[in-house]
């Protein structure tokens, strides 16, 4: 079977997309890691991708906002082409602060507010799959163990019942709630179920020794932030 293309969006401040490559390679997929004013320049590569992903990280250094400067350049330079890869019900996922730039783009509904604590946090999270609509979470069944590094990430939503009766939740934090976020939202997709945000890191525990108690403890499920991705890799390949 045939490497799924798949296109990784970076900016300037963005760290994460290299660890975004290795779960994507790893669940069968042929990642390019390419800059937002690059693919500004060569918006072709967003019609030949199958799957796309924007990275954590802290773009732009949060100026004026978390995700909101690398929202603004995506919105004007392609904002048509990335709607047009939504309709076409590409796989497209932001994780931390690429979560952060789908919900400044209109993608995802809902809004990232500061931690309730005020505080950053970094730390290990479990999470559970809540929505059968999401094209990402097919299947997902045991607890998803990913780190979190953020500090606005807390999820607000004006009517977090209706978002939920739509399907819309993808994930929610299995016990203790980091953040403050309502009814314990980690992660939401948009109605169609092709487009998720989540702000824990499931592209770092993709492989068991990742996590910092594997030596130590049985009950974790190995790998389990992969399976997102082999997911992923699978809807791309039905479009």
């Amino acid at each position: 079977m045939s490497l799924l293309p798949a296109l990784i969006i970076a900016g300037p401040g963005s760290n994460r997309e290299r660890d975004l490559a290795l779960a994507l390679e790893l669940a069968g997929a042929d990642p390019t890691v390419v800059t937002a004013s690059e693919l500004i320049d060569h918006p072709r590569q967003l019609r030949d991708a199958r799957l796309v992903a924007i990275a954590g990280g802290f773009s732009y250094g949060d100026v004026l906002g978390a995700g909101h400067l690398l929202a603004l350049d995506l919105t004007v330079g392609i904002g048509d082409e990335l709607q047009a890869t939504v309709d076409r019900g590409c796989p497209v996922i932001g994780v931390g602060n690429g979560f952060q730039v789908l919900i400044q783009m209109g993608f995802l509904p809902g809004g990232l507010g500061r931690n309730a604590h005020g505080a950053f946090e970094c730390r290990w999270v479990a999470i559970d799959a809540a929505s059968s609509r999401c094209v990402w979470t097919t299947g997902i069944e045991e607890p998803i163990h990913a780190p979190i590094a953020h500090q606005r990430g807390r999820y607000v939503h004006p009517d977090p019942a209706s978002l939920a009766d739509a399907g819309q939740v993808a994930f929610r934090y299995r016990s203790a709630d980091p953040n403050g976020s309502v009814e314990l939202i980690a992660g939401v997709c948009n109605a169609a179920g092709n487009v998720l945000g989540l702000m824990p890191h499931p592209e770092n525990f993709v492989v068991r020794r990742q996590h910092p108690h594997a030596s130590r403890r049985r009950n974790i499920t190995p790998h389990s932030g992969l399976r997102i991705f082999e997911n992923g890799v699978a809807a791309g390949r039905d479009i």
